[in-house]
């Protein structure tokens, strides 16, 4: 490693799912990625997060920082290219409209099991993870990789790390079990990480060197407006279901800070790691937040690149706005986040 790479400040990444969405964390990646300044240990991510997760390192190792910006331009333009039942019609995630038959299934969904619906097993992800990444190759890399997946019998969460990862452990940590079947690793059966973690923050503290995180967030940490009709409050209810392991770890975070801020006691390990932990988010600002829940399964082109736009300008807000604090301090008061 030369003497500029030695000096860039080191971060640990958080990714979100959030189906569609995901795309706002590739343009966060992209911007990083293309302004260069900092380097990665490792990642946690959870159904989108997993996925940008696993394209990024793998581009990584094939071509640097270019090669891993390529590497998620060519990923999200196949997820596009490989969902021909939804098709959007507007790029800003209002406007959009699916075809009768993705509209048809979506209804399906409520009555049926995915064994009914899709008998054949048939998940067009499985055919675009299974091309484009090189999980052999991922496994000896030097990134660290966290997935999040949800045990089906227990609800218990299962990380899988880098020596562990395949195509079926992405396929797992997006599987939503009204659309999709359990997936089978190990002789067990794994759901959407999201129900468990989303994303897994505690390895990245207990697991990694560098004392920086930085969450890259899809859901927003606030609504503006409470929901009063029964589809907006069963799209909430979800929504909090896959929030809710996230926000009781942050609060532990936050917890734990104030308890070494206010100790008289001689710090121990945890807890001078945690005096020296550093936390960091770039979300949308709850732009994505006012975007209706059914566009997160809006697979569609046009919308993916606004979604990318969005995530770089917000990127590009941080860097001017925060870099400087990386390495240094925290550019966040989690405490007034998530208490």
């Amino acid at each position: 490693m030369n003497t500029e790479a030695r000096r860039r400040p080191v971060v640990n990444l958080a990714l979100q799912g959030g189906g569609a969405h995901g795309a706002f964390t590739w343009g966060v990646l992209d911007r990083l990625l293309e302004d260069g300044r900092l380097e990665f240990e490792a990642i946690s991510g959870t159904s989108a997060g997993a996925m940008n997760a696993v394209a990024m390192a793998h581009g990584l190792l094939a071509g640097g920082r270019d090669g891993a910006r390529a590497a998620l331009e060519k990923f999200w333009t196949a997820i596009a290219g490989s969902m021909p039942l939804s098709v959007a019609g507007g790029a800003d995630g209002r406007t959009f409209a699916f075809g009768p038959a993705f509209q048809a299934m979506l209804g399906w969904a409520n009555q049926f099991s995915p064994g009914q619906l899709n008998p054949f097993d048939l998940n067009p992800l499985r055919d675009v993870v299974t091309a484009q990444i090189d999980f052999e190759r991922l496994r000896a890399g030097p990134l660290r990789l966290f997935i999040a997946t949800t045990n089906a019998n227990s609800g218990k969460l299962r990380l899988f790390r880098q020596s562990e990862l395949s195509a079926e452990v992405i396929l797992a940590s997006a599987c939503l079990p009204t659309i999709h079947r359990a997936i089978q690793i190990d002789g067990e059966s794994y759901w959407d990480g999201g129900y468990a973690a989303n994303p897994a923050v505690f390895p990245l503290f207990y697991e990694c060197r560098s004392p920086d995180i930085l969450l890259v967030l899809l859901a927003p940490l606030k609504h503006a407006a409470t929901p009063h009709s029964a589809q907006d409050i069963r799209e909430r209810m979800l929504e909090f279901a896959f929030t809710a392991t996230f926000l009781r770890e942050m609060r532990m975070f936050a917890h734990m800070r104030d308890y070494v801020k206010h100790s008289f006691l001689p710090l121990g390990r945890i807890e001078r790691r945690v005096a020296r932990t550093h936390f960091h988010v770039i979300d949308s600002q709850d732009q994505l937040g006012e975007l209706h829940a059914e566009s997160k399964l809006a697979a569609n082109l046009m919308f993916f690149l606004a979604l990318r736009e969005l995530g770089r300008a917000r990127a590009d807000a941080w860097l001017a706005a925060h870099f400087e604090k990386v390495g240094r301090a925290s550019s966040i008061e989690i405490g007034e986040l998530f208490y």
